[in-house]
């Protein structure tokens, strides 16, 4: 099919099967993290163990996305899907009736190879389906998948965990992953552009080990602390990988990630954006839940309550800000929800003790809207900067980009939190001390305890209000890129490739 056809008439169908398998494999991601403290005791297995439930996911991740870029360029989209969404469903069931824990690792990360390359496959074919003028709103309602998911995840997994056995959040997902694989199977076509590549093994493996060792180094160092070996040790390692393979790429004909993108200055800008944003994006994601049931004492359910309006009006903003961006650009959209998203994270701040449970819930649903004008937009705006066949490449620097990010500013932000709170937790000892009050009496303890971990919360949002006011100076530089141009650049290249 070629490029003026595609972009008369979008395939409506093949995207509608695409986006349901995304949204499964997205839905399934968000649902286990409340089950986790029922698998530790069903299986008997520590906290450092039943992590790499979500570890192992997040590793597999990882690797393949960065690799997503050549299987799209190798692959056609039928058979990607086909083969993403079987592995999938064969790692749900592995999952749904393992007999042992170690049964239930692989079949989560089975899953993860398969949902690995849910997301580039899928922004791809929007990418080749809609013209630049109308990839706004076409992204925008890509966002709403993505963003659907994590909406309704943790409350309904709070739901069936109380209800029934952990079991049930695999088996409940089974049957739709099944039938995104039959409908794929029956209706689905090839409307992206291939070529014949092959791959470079030794890049395959350095961007294993130098993604992956980053990732687990960083997401480790919140529990370990960054004193560990295995903490440090594997950081450095995945520097060192990442720093040969970049070298590796620049010096290839047909690299297996496409660093010269870089060249194009909006992507790049749009990148370092990018990578900012996650970092304070997730600081409200992982803050948020510590601070309402440590130091407020709301139930897991009811947390997931409290952001469940949130995530539900990002995931309803996400297609208005996709035609918001084709008429106004990405500039104003980034700065009306960035400068919403640096108040916000201050006034997260300034909570205590007694902040009341609306007051949070309001001041997360304004942080949460605030982001849904960020993200699309930004990403959107550098990708539309690229040729077409640099677009495989731009999805998967972006996700790769976003994943590292996100597990950085997690780990970095989880530090400065227990550091204060440690700091915080020895002064509010020593004046209760002087003020003569008994630090063996439980109710002190648990007073200063709580106050301890108040401040170390309070500090963490601090810090990360700084982060996003960076994100909100970067967003000022950014340009509209303009369609013409960039599409004449795409026609030019697939032109270029038929001849």
């Amino acid at each position: 099919m070629d490029m003026e056809t595609l972009h008369k008439k979008p395939p409506y169908g093949i995207i509608a099967i695409l986006f349901f398998g995304a949204f499964v494999a997205f839905l399934n991601n968000t649902l286990l993290n409340v089950a986790l403290p029922t698998i530790m005791a069903e299986f008997e297995v520590k906290p450092a163990v039943v992590q790499w439930l979500t570890n192992g996911y997040m590793l597999v991740n990882g690797i393949l996305i960065p690799a997503s870029a050549f299987f799209i360029q190798k692959f056609t989209n039928r058979r990607l899907f086909l083969t993403a969404m079987s592995l999938f469903t064969l790692g749900t069931a592995l999952a749904a009736y393992a007999p042992h824990f170690g049964v239930l690792v692989a079949g989560r990360m089975i899953q993860a190879s398969g949902a690995g390359i849910m997301m580039p496959l899928l922004m791809n074919v929007m990418l080749a389906a809609f013209p630049v003028e109308r990839r706004g709103a076409a992204m925008g309602m890509f966002g709403l998948v993505i963003m659907a998911a994590p909406a309704i995840g943790p409350t309904l997994s709070g739901w069936i965990v109380e209800h029934y056995n952990w079991r049930t959040l695999f088996e409940i997902i089974l049957p739709f992953a099944a039938l995104a694989l039959i409908l794929g199977f029956f209706k689905l076509k090839n409307i992206t552009p291939n070529r014949d590549i092959k791959v470079d093994v030794f890049s395959l493996i350095l961007s294993t080990i130098g993604f992956g060792a980053l990732l687990y180094g960083f997401s480790t160092a919140g529990d370990k602390g960054w004193g560990a070996l295995e903490v440090y040790g594997t950081i450095i390692i995945g520097v060192v990988a990442i720093v040969i393979f970049i070298l590796r790429q620049l010096r290839m004909k047909d690299p297996m990630l496409e660093f010269r993108i870089y060249k194009y200055p909006m992507f790049a800008l749009s990148s370092v954006i990018m990578v900012v944003v996650s970092a304070s994006m997730f600081s409200g994601m992982i803050l948020t839940p510590i601070y309402v049931q440590t130091v407020r004492g709301i139930s897991p359910f009811h947390a997931g309550l409290l952001m469940l309006p949130g995530a539900i009006l990002m995931a309803i903003m996400s297609p208005i800000t996709g035609r918001l961006f084709d008429k106004y650009g990405a500039r104003v959209l980034a700065t009306i929800g960035l400068t919403i998203t640096v108040v916000t994270t201050y006034l997260f701040h300034l909570l205590d003790v007694d902040t009341g449970f609306y007051h949070i819930m309001l001041l997360y649903t304004v942080r949460m809207m605030g982001m849904s004008l960020v993200m699309m937009p930004v990403m959107t705006n550098g990708l539309n900067q690229l040729p077409m066949s640099a677009n495989p490449h731009g999805t998967a620097m972006n996700n790769t980009l976003q994943q590292i990010s996100g597990a950085i500013g997690t780990a970095v932000l989880v530090t400065v939190m227990n550091n204060k709170l440690e700091t915080k937790g020895t002064e509010l000892a020593e004046a209760a001390a002087a003020a003569g009050k008994s630090l063996q009496d439980p109710v002190v303890m648990k007073e200063l305890a709580q106050q301890a971990t108040l401040g170390g919360i309070t500090y963490a949002f601090l810090v990360s209000t700084f982060i996003a006011a960076v994100a909100l100076i970067l967003a000022l530089f950014m340009k509209r890129v303009t369609p013409p141009k960039a599409e004449r650049a795409g026609a030019k290249e697939l032109k270029a490739q038929t001849e």
